[in-house]
C-alpha cells in the first residue's frame, strides 16, 4: 500500500465531505440530475475517445499503481549484486531456482539460465519494458481525458440548470431546484477532475517513470551477469541509477 496515496485520497474527499456535513443541510449537495449529467456524461464521452476494453484495463492499471509497492532501486541493486556473485562462483546454472519477489528479474534470470544469447534476452526484456510503459501511458491518457471531460460536463449541467431556471421564472418553486442543478454540476465536475482523475493520471505518470527506471536497472544487471562482469564493477554501474545523494547511503548500507 502506498501511504501517500491513501492519505491523499482520504484527505481530499474527507475534507470535502466534512465541510459539507458540518453545514446546515448536507442533503442539498445531493442532486441526482446533476450526478447523472456529470458522472454518466463523463463516462460515455470518454468512451467515444477510447475503446471499452482500454477503459476497463485503465482502472485495473490504476489500482496496481496505487496499491502495489514499488521496489526501491537500491534493493534491486543489492539483489542483482548477490546474483552476480553466485553466477561468478557457480555459473549461470547456479541461479536456477533462486527466489526473488521481482517478476521481471525472475524472468530475466530464467532466460539467462535457459542459455539464451544476451542479444535475445536484451530484446525480449526491452520489449517487455516498452509494453508495460505503454499500458501505463494508456491509463494515464484515459484519466487525463476524464479530468478534461468532467468539468465540461459540469458546465453543461450548469447551462441545463440555468435554462430550466430561466424558463420557469414565473414559478418561484421551480427556481431553487433548477439553480441547484446549475451550481452542483459544476461542483461535481471539479471534484471528479481535481480530487480523482487528474491525481490518478499524475500518479500513473510517476509510477511509469519509476517502473521504467527499475526495469532498466534490472535489464542492466541481467546483461552484466551474462557478460560475467565483476560484481564490484557491476555495482558501480548500477549505482548510476541512484540519485547522487543516495549513492553514498547505498554504500554504507552495503557495508
Amino acid at each position: 500500500m502506498d501511504l501517500a496515496t491513501l492519505l491523499g485520497v482520504l484527505g481530499a474527499f474527507g475534507i470535502i465531505i466534512g465541510a459539507i456535513v458540518i453545514g446546515p443541510n448536507a442533503m442539498i449537495f445531493l442532486n441526482m440530475p446533476g450526478l447523472l449529467i456529470v458522472i454518466g456524461g463523463t463516462l460515455f464521452a470518454s468512451l467515444i475517445k477510447f475503446p471499452l476494453g482500454e477503459m476497463l484495463t485503465s482502472f485495473k492499471v490504476a489500482v496496481h499503481a496505487f496499491f502495489d509497492r514499488t521496489e526501491q532501486p537500491h534493493e534491486l541493486i543489492e539483489e542483482g549484486i548477490e546474483l552476480a556473485q553466485i553466477a561468478r562462483k557457480e555459473g549461470l546454472l547456479g541461479l536456477e531456482g533462486r527466489d526473488t519477489n521481482n517478476e521481471f528479474l525472475k524472468k530475466g534470470i530464467q532466460l539467462a539460465v535457459d542459455g539464451h544469447q544476451p542479444d535475445l534476452v536484451n530484446k525480449m526484456l526491452s520489449k517487455d519494458i516498452n509494453l508495460t510503459i505503454g499500458r501505463h501511458d494508456q491509463g494515464q491518457a484515459i484519466f487525463k481525458a476524464i479530468g478534461d471531460v468532467a468539468p465540461a460536463m459540469g458546465m453543461i449541467g450548469t447551462l441545463v440548470g440555468l435554462v430550466q431556471m430561466l424558463s420557469n421564472m414565473d414559478d418561484p418553486k421551480k427556481i431553487g431546484p433548477a439553480m441547484a442543478v446549475a451550481l452542483l454540476t459544476t461542483l461535481y465536475g471539479a471534484i471528479i477532475a481535481n480530487a480523482f482523475a487528474l491525481p490518478v493520471a499524475d500518479k500513473l505518470k510517476r509510477r511509469s517513470r519509476d517502473e521504467r527506471i527499475n526495469k532498466s536497472l534490472v535489464l542492466e544487471a541481467i546483461n552484466a551477469i551474462q557478460e560475467g562482469m565483476n560484481p564490484r564493477v557491476m555495482e558501480e554501474l548500477l549505482k548510476t541509477y541512484l540519485p547522487g545523494s543516495k549513492r553514498g547511503a547505498s554504500e554504507k548500507e552495503a557495508a
